[in-house]
């Protein structure tokens, strides 16, 4: 018996969806593309390249563009005999020191065969190692260094720039490409540092609707099947992640759950209620996640506001959130943290995007406070709270503390309404 057949109504490379795929034409972004494209110039012209920095929230084509503008690059610099120009990519999630980044850069630069360890060298030594492997290659070399904020200290990237002007390269041309997703990072850096890191910059904004709309016009063309995916569905994926972040990666995804729904009830178009539950879906997996990784101490405090926004007392002080955080801990046997680092907890939830926080200022007799409620579909956040701190016989607690169970009162509320 068959168990496995290949299905193509609805997909024709639904690989065109995934974060990996490179398009042949990038959309929504002429001005950056232009901007870039001058930025890389000096490299065509066999002249010493410029170091560029690009900043932008997460989505938003930096590293898109900037695999597609250096593969046309390396293409376009053939046609020179007196240009040879070599890439080397390399993503600094997981890496946050200096002494990693040099580390895998030297590895790149290597065969399989001659690889060294990512401990025990000195950084000096392991900088050693680096211009010289940069240096036999005579040749113009691209370093890209994307999610670059993940690099705690600052040393490799004052080193990169400034190894020409130090002598340790003098046959290779060097540049250097940073990317981050923080917008505070530059204004972090050392005045060193950002003068030579950040000799041309480029800033990324968040896509708008439209923008967004062309992006997945262009993905709908190569991952679906003709006539699949109708403009209403376009339009609403586009919605939704300009509203959120204008976040292409976003918007792409949602329309990928929504067709991965279609396809398996085995319907023959992708349809907007297809992509509304697979945004329920994606956004209960998203909030599961974040929750699964807080502390104990984090979810009780994500508990007690669940409880506080069933009863319609949000949003809610945190001076007004601590009597029920502690009376939990209390019958759990656990001791409360101090207000400061309830506070930190609190900061988590909204930066997870689980809670929202509004500043308010009274003056001089109320003072300056915040305000924090659930920012979350209710129903998502009780899901993956009572699937993540059953173990630690909250409900149970709760229960003997006199409170109604969650589900309980989620039921209640909902009936209300």
């Amino acid at each position: 018996m068959v168990m496995f057949e290949r299905d193509t109504e609805i997909y024709q490379d639904r690989d065109a969806l995934r974060e990996d795929y490179q398009p042949n034409e990038v959309v929504g972004r002429t001005e950056e593309l232009d901007a870039y494209q001058a930025a890389l110039q000096p490299v065509i012209n066999g002249e010493q390249p410029n170091n560029i920095f690009l900043y932008g929230k997460t989505g938003v084509g930096k590293t898109v563009t900037t695999k597609y503008l250096l593969e046309h690059l390396q293409t376009d610099v053939n046609q020179y005999d007196d240009i040879s120009l070599m890439v080397v990519f390399l993503n600094c999630d997981g890496l946050n020191s200096s002494y990693q980044a040099a580390t895998h850069l030297v590895n790149k630069l290597r065969d399989e065969h001659n690889q060294i360890s990512t401990t025990g060298y000195p950084l000096a030594a392991v900088y050693d190692k680096l211009w010289a492997d940069l240096e036999a290659l005579e040749e113009t070399v691209l370093v890209v260094l994307d999610e670059i904020d993940n690099i705690q200290d600052d040393s490799i990237l004052y080193q990169l720039p400034r190894a020409r002007d130090n002598n340790n390269l003098q046959k290779t041309k060097l540049g250097l490409i940073g990317i981050s997703n923080d917008f505070e990072f530059r204004d972090q850096l050392s005045s060193k540092v950002k003068s030579s890191l950040c000799e041309e910059e480029l800033h990324f904004p968040a896509y708008d609707a439209d923008e967004l709309r062309s992006i997945l016009e262009q993905r709908v063309e190569v991952g679906f099947q003709p006539g699949v995916v109708d403009d209403a569905v376009i339009a609403y994926c586009a919605a939704i992640g300009a509203r959120d972040a204008g976040d292409a990666r976003q918007s792409i995804e949602l329309l990928m759950k929504g067709g991965d729904l279609a396809r398996k009830e085995d319907a023959a178009t992708v349809q907007e209620e297809h992509v509304k539950r697979g945004e329920k879906l994606l956004e209960r997996s998203r909030v599961a996640e974040g929750i699964s990784g807080l502390t104990p101490h984090g979810r009780y405090i994500l508990y007690a506001l669940v409880t506080l926004h069933l009863e319609g007392e949000t949003p809610v002080r945190t001076r007004d959130i601590r009597p029920r955080y502690t009376h939990m801990c209390q019958n759990i046997g656990d001791n409360p943290l101090v207000p400061r680092r309830m506070r930190d907890h609190l900061g988590d939830l909204t930066m997870l995007g689980i809670a929202d926080v509004t500043e308010r200022n009274e003056g001089r007799r109320g003072g300056k406070y915040r305000e924090y409620t659930l920012k979350t579909d209710t129903e998502t956040v009780v899901t993956a709270l009572d699937e993540t701190i059953s173990e630690v016989g909250i409900h149970q607690s709760l229960a003997d503390a006199g409170y109604r169970d969650v589900q309980t009162s989620l039921i209640d509320v909902t009936e209300d309404d």
